[in-house]
């Protein structure tokens, strides 16, 4: 769901005095700011005189883009080849929602020592599935260098579209294995993604009888909801949009 804007586009709600070059021109609002100076301007008969102060734009309001950024967990804590599937379908679902509304995607995805941008911002799905459909995976996992990695897509991506809104949807289980105090290293990569502004989804793909709620643990460091991976992978309900606020 998208929140109400100003744009170029959209519906006319209203007319205003341009502050500079004229947009789309608001003829009634015009009309009306002419039609009480008429006998003061000597017209008796014949067109309308105006002035440019008469002029009146169109204010619309139409619907903010967003950018949707997946950061997949592709590494050998997501556990079994089937989860690993299972991780997918649940993505290509949201990649195919985000793109019948019209919004950009990106995937990241961190496996190994390092995280890697799969898919840089684009409204195209089919290049997103492609590159999620070729996914590599097993290694360790570097969740800091993932959450570092989307922070810095962030970045880039609000100087290129300061209008267009963030959604970041982090697909893992919670666990960081590389390099040092990996833990410690993922809170800390946590915070500086949090500091974005950027409002986060956690989806937990932890599975097994012994869970250790890591993810649920993540998502408090961003100050995300979290949401079971099974909420997004039901029968009944695969393909339709993550319940999460707009």
């Amino acid at each position: 769901r998208r929140s109400r804007a100003r744009t170029g586009r959209g519906r006319t709600t209203g007319a205003r005095v341009p502050a500079g070059r004229v947009g789309a021109l608001h003829l009634p609002a015009t009309v009306r700011a002419a039609a009480p100076h008429q006998a003061s301007r000597g017209r008796l008969s014949g067109p309308l005189r105006l002035r440019p102060d008469d002029v009146r734009e169109a204010v619309r309001e139409g619907r903010e883009g967003n950018l949707v950024l997946f950061v997949v967990d592709a590494s050998g804590s997501m556990g079994a080849r089937q989860r690993i599937i299972t991780v997918k379908d649940a993505v290509l679902a949201l990649l195919t929602d985000a793109y019948q509304r019209r919004d950009k995607v990106a995937v990241i995805a961190f496996r190994g020592a390092e995280a890697q941008t799969l898919l840089p911002a684009t409204s195209s799905v089919l290049a997103a599935s492609t590159r999620l459909a070729e996914l590599p995976t097993g290694g360790r996992t570097p969740l800091a260098e993932g959450l570092l990695a989307a922070a810095d897509l962030l970045r880039v991506e609000r100087l290129r579209d300061p209008s267009r809104r963030p959604l970041v949807l982090v697909v893992t289980d919670g666990r960081a294995t590389a390099a040092n105090r990996p833990l410690d290293r993922a809170a800390a990569a946590a915070a500086v993604l949090a500091a974005t502004g950027a409002p986060c989804v956690v989806v937990d793909c932890e599975t097994g009888p012994v869970r250790l709620n890591l993810a649920r643990r993540l998502a408090t460091q961003l100050g995300a909801p979290h949401h079971p991976l099974a909420a997004l992978t039901h029968p009944d309900t695969r393909g339709s949009a993550l319940p999460v606020a707009a």
